[in-house]
């Protein structure tokens, strides 16, 4: 098998992923989950999602869909479509799963992986974490990690439209 088709065999339909699961689960895997848009992957994400694979054995990337992502950031949104976003996410080393979701929480999903771990940055300290409610009930926890300063998608596409003006 093809490098390419390695890292595209790690985006997996919400079906293949219940079988991973329970694979995972036999083997007595600990799951963490994370979600995100991942627009322009940056150091912050790079070092996000490695602390994030650090506190277990598989690490689940939640994806927003295109339309997920416009919605919650705006029609010019987002910067690349869902397949490059996932196909990169899928290309980093610490991630084992990556799967889009088209709704703007990743309830549904997080409800499906009942991760052991939940994470998300630390810019959600004190805010309600979706599905943390889910993860606690059962029996795992949720953990925020501190996110690395002065990177953001948001903060990039803003530097690059100002250079561009």
């Amino acid at each position: 098998m093809e490098r390419l088709e390695l890292i595209k065999a790690k985006i997996y339909s919400w079906e293949h992923l219940q079988r991973e699961l329970a694979l995972w689960r036999f083997k007595d895997k600990k799951i963490v989950f994370s979600n995100g848009c991942f627009d322009l992957l940056h150091l912050g994400h790079i070092e996000y999602l490695s602390k994030a694979r650090d506190l277990g054995d598989i690490l689940i990337v939640g994806l927003n869909s295109d339309e997920s992502v416009r919605r919650i950031k705006g029609p010019h949104r987002p910067v690349n479509h869902e397949e490059a976003r996932a196909v990169i996410l899928a290309a980093l080393s610490f991630v084992d799963a990556v799967v889009i979701f088209d709704a703007d929480t990743p309830i549904e999903l997080i409800t499906l992986v009942k991760p052991d771990v939940l994470v998300k940055g630390k810019d959600y300290d004190g805010k309600e974490i979706v599905g943390s409610d889910v993860v606690k009930g059962a029996g795992g926890e949720v953990v925020t990690i501190e996110l690395t300063k002065g990177y953001s998608t948001s903060r990039t596409i803003e530097l690059a439209n100002k250079t561009h003006a």
